[in-house]
């Protein structure tokens, strides 16, 4: 019972799911056997997944997909994991995948904390990419902001010593827990000094949902920190 408890966490995510449309649906009948994964008990071995053995990065909640395949296109030289929860999301970008016909993108549809607990080997991961989180924006729900210890610590586990995590946000009091808590995780270095935040780089593109903030009078904070 114990040990019940201990492997129950907070979710980060209600899932919403909105308006499944028939393209969506399809995309699952279609393209799921192509891109989809199954969660899986032990990591697997990815690099026959992907026809090749590659630098692996992964992004985490990727919304409807327009940076995850941005990264496919442009970023050939890695093999990409998404995960996201939400399927009409899911089914959004295995379209554009299929219509690009892109070889190197793998996606989850499923929670990224037992993923990260049960598919993804220790020191696998090059790089970690973490773009507008849902910012639970009410003090009572902030405990399901997912930059928490706990999580930064587990995610440490899985991207090698050099590698990278990139976080970016558009809620000032979330770039300010990002900081509070990676500034003094001892897994994680700040490439750019405690406290402070870099200008976009080039491989992050400035998406839908961040020019919509921008245009709300939101201010957007990036992160990277080195594991070390």
């Amino acid at each position: 019972m114990n040990e019940a408890r201990q492997q129950r966490h907070i979710r980060s995510f209600v899932l919403r799911q909105g308006r499944f449309t028939p393209a969506q649906q399809r995309a699952f009948e279609q393209h799921w056997t192509r891109f989809g994964l199954e969660p899986a008990v032990t990591p697997p071995d990815y690099a026959p997944l992907f026809g090749r053995d590659a630098p692996l990065v992964l992004e985490i909640g990727f919304g409807n997909g327009e940076q995850l395949l941005h990264a496919g296109l442009h970023e050939p030289e890695k093999n990409f994991i998404g995960i996201e929860v939400h399927r009409p999301g899911v089914g959004r970008l295995m379209n554009a995948l299929a219509a690009h016909a892109v070889a190197n993108v793998r996606l989850y549809n499923h929670d990224a904390v037992e993923l990260l607990r049960n598919a993804l080997a220790p020191e696998s991961l090059t790089q970690a990419r973490i773009y507008f989180p849902d910012p639970w924006p009410k003090q009572r729900q902030q405990k399901r902001r997912l930059i928490q210890a706990d999580f930064v610590a587990l995610l440490a586990t899985r991207v090698a010593r050099g590698g990278l995590l990139h976080l970016a946000t558009d809620w000032a009091d979330y770039a300010t827990q990002m900081l509070e808590v990676l500034d003094v995780a001892p897994d994680w270095r700040n490439i750019a000094g405690k406290g402070q935040s870099v200008p976009r780089p080039d491989w992050r593109i400035e998406t839908h949902f961040e020019k919509r903030g921008l245009r709300l009078g939101h201010g957007v904070w990036d992160f990277i920190y080195e594991r070390v």
